[in-house]
C-alpha cells in the first residue's frame, strides 16, 4: 500500500481527537462556568446559617474566644484565626467558614464556603492554579488543538471541502473572533 498523506491526516486527526476527549470537557465545562463569574462563584458554593448561642459579653476577652469556639462545636485546632473588627463582635475563622457573633445577644451568623464538586476540580485545571507539569501538559494540550483544527481542514475533499463550500465555514470562525476584537477597540 502506497503512501498517502490523506489517510495520514485522517489516522492522526482521529487519534488525536480521541485523546483530548477528556480534556475538552474539562476545559469547555470549566470555560462556560468562568465565563459567567460575575453571575456566580464556579468555585465555591456558599451558604449563611444563623445560630445562637449564650452572651459571651461578660466574660474575660481571654476566654471569649475559647468558649465561642466550645459552644459552636469547633475544634480549638480547626481554629485558624479570631478577630474582633468591634467591642461587640467576635469572628471565628475555620478552614470554610467564618463565625461572626455578637457578643452581647449571642447571636451568631455563620457564612460558608464549600468547594464545587468537579466544577472546582475542573477550573483548577483550565486556570493551572496547580503549575509544575501541568503548565506542560496544558501546553501540549494546546498544539494538539491546533494540530486538530489544521488536520480537520484536510479531512473533507471536493465539493465541500476546504476550498469549496468549507471556506465560508472557515472564513466565518474568523470573522467572529475579529468583529469581537474590532468591537473591543471601539470605545462604546
Amino acid at each position: 500500500m502506497a503512501f498517502s498523506w490523506r489517510r495520514l491526516t485522517i489516522a492522526t486527526h482521529r487519534d488525536v481527537g480521541y485523546a483530548l476527549v477528556a480534556l475538552v470537557i474539562v476545559y469547555s465545562v470549566s470555560g462556560i462556568a468562568v465565563n459567567h463569574i460575575e453571575d456566580w462563584n464556579p468555585n465555591y458554593s456558599r451558604s449563611t446559617e444563623r445560630r445562637i448561642i449564650e452572651p459571651l459579653a461578660d466574660l474575660p476577652r481571654e476566654t471569649q474566644v475559647e468558649r465561642a469556639a466550645s459552644m459552636l462545636g469547633v475544634a480549638t485546632e480547626d481554629l485558624k484565626n479570631s478577630f474582633r473588627p468591634d467591642p461587640e463582635t467576635l469572628q471565628l475563622f475555620v478552614e470554610t467558614s467564618t463565625y461572626s457573633i455578637d457578643l452581647p445577644t449571642g447571636k451568631v451568623i455563620v457564612e460558608a464556603a464549600r468547594p464545587r464538586p468537579v466544577l472546582f476540580e475542573f477550573n483548577q485545571l483550565h486556570l493551572n492554579h496547580i503549575k509544575g507539569v501541568w503548565t506542560y501538559v496544558a501546553d501540549l494540550f494546546a498544539v494538539a488543538l491546533i494540530l486538530l483544527a489544521v488536520t480537520g481542514l484536510f479531512i473533507v475533499k471536493g465539493e465541500n471541502g476546504p476550498l469549496r463550500r468549507g471556506k465560508w465555514y472557515l472564513i466565518g470562525g474568523f470573522v467572529v473572533p475579529a468583529v469581537f476584537w474590532v468591537l473591543t477597540l471601539v470605545d462604546f
